[in-house]
């Protein structure tokens, strides 16, 4: 007699997790494994895996043909987390597992040859899709993957260590052990970042990073090495106000799609800071079966690029787009992906190759040709997104010999949450976000502020675009100072954020 046997899994497409349909048949013939429904290699070399996970669990592997579906069929199936339903779809078929209750749960996880069972990539995508259908299943998976999936709630997680215990979670017999559902609980201490109070001196810079934080600004910063830009860039993320529920549940989601998430670090506002030989794909995501890259990791949090001019043009490109819609979309010749992509542009430099240009008591080697080529390779359409652009001037002996620090993370941090919650009041976004409508009705200038934005203006031949984002920072700086009109002062002060790169002398 042929056997059937049917589980439920999910695959994963992007941030997405649909469900798959894990069917085993088992009928005469020649002993086999095959497994259908576009499955990739790691899908295809679970016939090994099975094998002899079942082995060592003193199950009987079924001398019959056996054959695999995952369905939908049309759908790319990729990775090793169907290792477990086939598995357990093998048993159920020849009569090894009671399979009557098949079908209130959910499976996913990866077999060592033991029969151990190993994390799996994007378990908290896949816990998150469980949760919001119907209708409602318990979540089998390995214990390591245990903590991410119960931040999905609702969710009845119930973790394994081996194929053994799975196994006898499903025994006929009334007294085999049965699987526990996850009690864990979530962190509650608040996340820790370093203290700004630890950078000497640099007022100008922890102004420029406060408004930056304030109204969601992207921020360059130009200056020698030494001077203490990544050191800023690092204090950044703690002036950030806390991510809410919701937002910190997307971030854990997508960072579990790049590696097991760790629940200690729930809340936590990313910081992304790849090497400039990073290359496009890196950063916007991609191989076969799309996968989210450097700015989507980067998702309600900071993605910091240093020695800005060293990455390849082509790569910075790539950050266009995003920057403006904040999400990435990644297509593939089978289907396309989308990934949230808000975050928050720092970014470094020096202000020549050397990196001495213009600084008193150090003399720049560069020639006017080299200094030209050199800050070139940033495009104009790029820099030109760019918010805020400020010079990093080294610290003096004096400001890194005296005792008293400055203002510590907190303290700035106080004043950043006022001024999201008054933009969040006013128009539900923050400052950077709005829109050009949204720009004109609240950013709405007096007689001597539009005096000195025209002058601006005409004086650095500013683009429509320019204009919209001093616009938006100026009302930024006015949320700051608790002022609810966008005075002279504050435009002032934004266009004086938005510099241009330093020029040769020689």
């Amino acid at each position: 007699m042929n056997e059937l046997a049917v589980l439920h899994s999910r695959a994963l497409c992007g941030m997405q997790a649909p469900e798959v349909q894990v069917e085993v048949h088992l009928a005469n013939g020649l002993p086999s494994l095959t497994i259908v429904g576009l499955p990739d290699a790691a899908v295809r070399e679970a016939r090994d895996r099975v094998r002899a996970a079942i082995q060592h669990a003193g199950m009987e592997m079924p001398r019959r043909r056996m054959t695999v579906n995952l369905s939908p069929a049309d759908l790319p199936k990729a990775s090793s987390r169907f290792d477990l339903p086939i598995a357990l779809g093998i048993l159920a078929a020849s009569g090894q597992i009671d399979a009557r209750t098949l079908g209130q749960y959910a499976f996913a996880g990866e077999l060592s040859l033991s029969g151990q069972l190993r994390p799996i990539q994007g378990a908290l995508a896949t816990a998150l899709a469980l949760a919001r259908s119907t209708p409602a299943r318990a979540f089998i998976l390995p214990r390591d993957n245990a903590p991410e999936a119960s931040l999905a709630r609702g969710l009845s997680v119930l973790p394994a260590a081996s194929l053994l215990e799975v196994c006898a979670h499903f025994s006929r017999h009334p007294q085999a052990p049965r699987l526990q559902a996850w009690q864990g609980a979530l962190p509650l201490a608040a996340p820790v970042y370093p203290d700004l109070a630890e950078v000497c001196g640099q007022q100008a810079a922890k102004r420029a990073l406060e408004i930056a934080a304030a109204g969601s600004h992207s921020l360059l910063m130009i200056g020698p090495p030494g001077a203490g830009k990544t050191m800023l860039a690092m204090r950044f993320p703690g002036l950030l106000p806390p991510l809410d529920d919701d937002a910190a549940l997307e971030v854990a989601a997508l960072q579990s799609l790049d590696q097991p998430f760790r629940p200690e670090h729930w809340g936590r506002r990313p910081f992304r800071a790849p090497h400039h030989s990073a290359s496009a794909p890196a950063l916007v995501g991609g191989s076969s079966q799309p996968r989210p890259g450097e700015i989507s990791l980067a998702h309600g949090g900071v993605l910091f690029l240093d020695e800005l001019p060293e990455f390849p043009r082509h790569v910075l490109e790539v950050l266009r787009q995003p920057l403006e819609a904040g999400t990435i979309t990644v297509s593939r010749a089978a289907r396309q992906s989308e990934f949230p992509a808000r975050f928050q542009l720092l970014a470094a430099m020096n202000p020549c190759p050397c990196g001495y240009l213009g600084q008193t008591g150090a003399s720049c080697r560069c020639t006017r040709e080299q200094i030209a080529r050199y800050q070139q390779r940033i495009s104009g359409p790029l820099l030109d997104r760019i918010d805020l652009r400020i010079d990093i001037a080294p610290v003096s002996s004096a400001e890194l010999t005296r005792a008293r620090p400055g203002e510590s993370t907190a303290q700035v941090a106080a004043r950043v949450a006022q001024a999201h919650a008054r933009q969040q009041a006013r128009q539900g976004c923050t400052n950077a976000h709005l829109e050009a409508a949204a720009v004109a009705r609240h950013c709405h200038l007096n007689q001597a502020a539009l005096r000195v934005m025209r002058d601006t203006m005409r004086k650095f031949q500013w683009s429509a675009r320019s204009f919209h984002r001093v616009l938006r920072v100026a009302r930024t700086i006015a949320d700051l100072a608790g002022h609810e009109a966008v005075e002279a002062v504050h435009v002032g002060e934004a266009a004086q954020l938005r510099r241009g790169l330093p020029e040769a002398d020689q």
